[in-house]
């Protein structure tokens, strides 16, 4: 491997949505990320919807119709 031209791998802090925080390794000090394995449905067995800009609402408005 070439010399100088890698970025330094440093401990990182994952700071989530929901309050969550852990360690690991980046090459940045801090992400920000909207899910995590705490709050992700998967790993919860919780259903929760996650509306990014209003997705879910607009999806229900568009269909309302159709169900009746």
């Amino acid at each position: 491997m070439k010399q100088g031209i890698h970025p330094d791998y440093v401990a990182a802090t994952v700071i989530c949505a929901c309050g969550n925080r852990f360690e690991t390794m980046s090459t940045v000090k801090e992400v920000h990320v909207e899910i995590c394995s705490v709050c992700h449905p998967f790993y919860t067995g919780k259903q929760r919807l996650v509306d990014t800009a209003g997705r879910v609402d607009r999806f229900k408005k568009k269909y309302e119709k159709a169900g009746k």
